[in-house]
């Protein structure tokens, strides 16, 4: 499947939803935001929510600082 992630085309193997896709990125669920075709999504809806060919997402990765 092709993705764009971050604004890079990307292949990856086929995946079913965000949990899915955060998990083949080696992302924590709990440390990212995520946003699916210009649509913010919540974080209790990621296992729930699915995955197209062609999607494109922007996901930030939440660090804290001092």
């Amino acid at each position: 499947m092709i993705l764009t992630l971050n604004g890079e085309r990307r292949e990856t193997p086929s995946l079913e939803t965000i949990s899915e896709l955060l998990a083949h990125l080696d992302l924590t669920e709990k440390q990212v935001l995520v946003e699916q075709n210009g649509f913010a999504i919540a974080r209790d809806h990621f296992a729930a929510t699915s995955i197209s060919d062609g999607d494109t997402f922007e996901i930030v990765r939440m660090v804290a600082g001092g």
